[in-house]
């Protein structure tokens, strides 16, 4: 298996309980980085089917999965290459209005892979997870178990981090071997932070409720001598790595995370052993998720775009937020909403410093047509959204001084619009049908695209006005010359 297309995905994770959020509602969130800063994505709906067969094929290996003959409509942000990149759903809702998220990359240490190694021939992978499992899951925590038994049968190709989420509950599911994995349940007050490492840390065996595992996993570690602590059965420790590539690549995320949403905790960016979850001391909003994937280490001297700091300094650790985050997302169940309009997928296809969140109804019935049509190239009219927040992200950074005020401005009133929109729209579909209030939802969806791609381009079209008296081609001695 190319080794490239095994370290694909570099992702960062924000979760947060419902009591640990200012309005109740469960947030899952995840930066979908890839390896390079030109992968086109598109945002689709899939058709419920029934009772008809279902194959799955891997792009990547050789993985082929048979689906049940009946599966639910959900949503998923594909690649447009799919022979070269795979598929990578990614990210969605289902139409009962569970999420999932896949995958955080993580990656286990050579102990534990010598005696349980990754199935990269045909074990399930990032490329087919979410197809193989997001249409047949009615709960949060049906979703672990369910994709914990494709591992059992299929085993495993990588190492994946997997969100699940509904109105109640928050699963976080680390895939580490060929055959064995765990998964925590988010306390209802608390939020966790991740990025490419395994996260957690303590598993309480005697507590189903808040953990599930693989069958025999215990008896694993135990026999082949893995666990390095006196006391405890620490997972991360047991099975997750400790290098300088994670202090530079992995810990700053989380620690940068963890400043941002408990900014009097103090924490050493270095240190191997951050917590993963931590339990939130004020109400989390929406925009706090969203600033700690957008972020680039803001107000410290490790921020790459900043005045503080040496160049040494700035370039010391990975940001959250990159030139190849190409689909940045919250998927958020509101309990305040209908049931029908509660879940939204907050989804950012630009580099998400710079570009909005735009939200989608999971339950809506298809998909506008320039977040589904994403051409392989830049179209120069930017009829595709996808492309549209790139070239408005690769605008902004070009000037980012000059630039960073009317951007800024721009994101703030696209969030006051969404919060009204979103106010407006959901009470639409009370009373009605599941099938009638996709179709409210769909067309209100439609109308919200058209608008955010009026505001971006009037934007872009600023930005490229006030940009071209920018040029270092000037030279003035008289006026009339």
């Amino acid at each position: 298996m190319d080794i490239e297309k095994q370290k694909r995905s570099a992702c960062t994770t924000v979760l947060v309980g419902k009591k640990a959020t200012i309005d109740g509602s469960t947030m899952a969130a995840r930066n979908d980085d890839t390896f390079s800063p030109l992968n086109p994505m598109k945002l689709v709906v899939y058709p419920a089917y029934h009772d008809q067969d279902s194959t799955v094929k891997s792009y990547l290996n050789h993985f082929v999965g048979q689906r049940p003959r009946d599966g639910y409509r959900y949503q998923g942000t594909p690649n447009i290459d799919l022979k070269n990149e795979g598929v990578y759903d990614e990210s969605g809702f289902n139409e009962k209005n569970v999420g999932m998220s896949a995958t955080e990359s993580v990656y286990a240490n050579e102990r534990v892979l010598a005696y349980d190694p990754l199935n990269t021939e045909s074990g399930i992978n990032e490329d087919v997870i979410v197809a193989m499992t997001l249409p047949f899951i009615n709960s949060a925590r049906e979703g672990v178990s369910y994709l914990g038994g494709l591992v059992a049968k299929y085993g495993s190709a990588e190492g994946n981090g997997v969100i699940f989420s509904d109105k109640n509950d928050i699963w976080y599911m680390e895939i580490v071997t060929g055959h064995h994995w765990v998964a925590q349940r988010i306390p209802d007050d608390c939020y966790a932070v991740t990025g490419n490492r395994v996260a957690i840390q303590e598993v309480d065996f005697d507590d189903p409720q808040n953990f599930m595992w693989s069958d025999g996993i215990q008896d694993f570690v135990a026999k082949h001598h893995l666990n390095p602590d006196l006391d405890g059965w620490n997972f991360r420790r047991i099975f997750g790595t400790a290098n300088v590539f994670d202090q530079h690549y992995n810990t700053s995320r989380q620690w940068y995370g963890h400043l941002v949403l408990s900014p009097e905790v103090k924490l050493d960016p270095l240190d191997f052993n951050l917590p993963f979850i931590m339990k939130a001391d004020h109400k989390i909003t929406l925009k706090e998720v969203q600033q700690v994937l957008s972020s680039h280490y803001q107000g410290t001297v490790y921020d790459p775009l900043g005045h503080e700091g040496t160049d040494e300094q700035k370039h010391f650790f990975r940001p959250i937020s990159l030139n190849r985050t190409q689909n940045s997302h919250v998927l958020q169940v509101k309990p305040d909403l209908p049931e029908a309009a509660s879940t939204i997928l907050w989804l950012c296809f630009g580099i998400p410093s710079f570009t909005p969140y735009v939200p989608f109804f999971g339950n809506a019935a298809d998909m506008d047509p320039s977040y589904a049509n994403t051409p392989m190239k830049m179209d120069v009219d930017f009829k595709s959204a996808y492309w549209m927040y790139r070239g408005l992200s690769m605008l902004v950074e070009s000037h980012l001084s000059q630039f960073t005020k009317a951007d800024d401005d721009y994101l703030k009133d696209a969030r006051q619009y969404f919060y009204t929109w979103i106010d407006k729209v959901a009470p639409q579909v009370e009373g009605f049908t599941n099938n009638e209030a996709s179709e409210i939802l769909s067309k209100n969806q439609h109308e919200l695209v058209a608008e955010m791609a009026k505001r971006t381009k009037k934007l872009m079209a600023d930005l490229m006005m006030h940009g071209l008296q920018l040029s270092d081609l000037t030279f003035v001695m008289d006026k009339n010359l």
